[in-house]
C-alpha cells in the first residue's frame, strides 16, 4: 500500500495520549524512508519486474532490514525511544511504536510474498495489487474512513474544528494523498529503479508528513 500506510497513523493519532499527526506520520512510512535511502546506499534492492503483480512491477527482492517483522519491531522500538525521551509519555512511545509495527501488517496484505519473519525464508505476502478491485477501494476506503475518524475525535475533544481552523490543512493533507495515490496508480510503469524511483518516494513521504505537521500546528493555534 502507499496512502493506505497512514489510516494506522490517523486513528493512532486520534487518542488523546497519541504524539502528533506528525509524528504519528513518521512513524507509519518510517521503514519505507529507510528502506529507500538502503535503496540509494545499495544496503536493500529492488528491481523493475514486468508482470510481477497485476498493479506494480517493483520486486522488492533484498529487503531484510526493513520489511522482516523483527526488523520493523527494531524500528518500532527506536521510534518509542525518541518519542518516549522528547514526550517523557510511556502510552505516546507505545502507540508510536505500534504505528511503526502496524506497516509491516498493512504490507502483508498486497506485497507479492517478499516480506519476512526474521530476514530470510519463508516470504510472506498476500498479494492483492493482483486484485485491484479489491486493493484500491480498500486502500481509498480505510484511508477515508481513517481520516474522518480522526477529524471526528479531534473535533469532540479540542473544538478545533472552530472556523475550519483544522478541516482546511486536514483537506488539504487528504486532497494531496489522493492525488498522489492516483499519479501511482495510473502512472506509466517505470523502465529501472535508477535515482528517481526512491528519490520521488522520499519526497512523497516528506510532503504527507509537512502536510501533517501543518494540522498540528492549525491545532495549536485554536488551542
Amino acid at each position: 500500500m502507499f496512502i493506505g500506510h497512514y489510516a494506522p497513523a490517523l486513528i493512532a493519532a486520534a487518542h488523546p495520549k497519541a504524539p502528533r499527526l506528525g509524528v504519528t506520520f513518521i512513524a507509519a512510512q518510517l521503514v519505507d524512508l529507510a528502506f529507500f535511502a538502503f535503496v540509494l546506499t545499495g544496503t536493500e534492492k529492488m528491481r523493475v519486474t514486468p508482470g510481477l503483480t497485476e498493479m506494480s512491477p517493483l520486486d522488492f527482492y533484498h529487503m531484510p532490514y526493513t520489511h522482516s517483522l523483527a526488523g520493523g519491531i527494531i524500528f518500532a522500538a527506536v521510534m518509542a525511544w525518541v518519542i518516549y525521551y522528547f514526550s517523557r509519555s510511556a502510552a505516546a512511545a507505545i502507540i508510536g511504536g505500534a504505528v511503526v509495527v502496524s506497516h509491516w501488517f498493512v504490507d502483508l496484505l498486497v506485497h507479492a510474498p517478499d516480506l519476512t519473519l526474521f530476514g530470510g525464508p519463508p516470504k510472506l505476502g498476500l498479494a492483492l495489487w493482483d486484485y485491484p478491485l479489491i486493493e484500491m477501494p480498500l486502500e481509498l476506503g480505510i484511508t477515508g474512513a481513517a481520516l474522518g475518524y480522526y477529524y471526528t475525535k479531534v473535533r469532540a475533544r479540542d473544538g478545533a474544528w472552530v472556523g475550519g481552523v483544522i478541516k482546511k490543512p486536514l483537506l488539504s493533507l487528504g486532497g494531496v494523498m489522493l492525488v498522489l495515490q492516483l499519479y501511482s496508480w495510473l502512472s506509466s510503469e517505470p523502465a529501472e529503479v535508477g535515482l528517481a524511483l526512491p528519490l520521488t518516494a522520499l519526497a512523497a513521504y516528506g510532503l504527507f508528513i509537512w502536510l501533517a505537521f501543518r494540522v498540528d500546528w492549525a491545532r495549536r493555534q485554536e488551542n
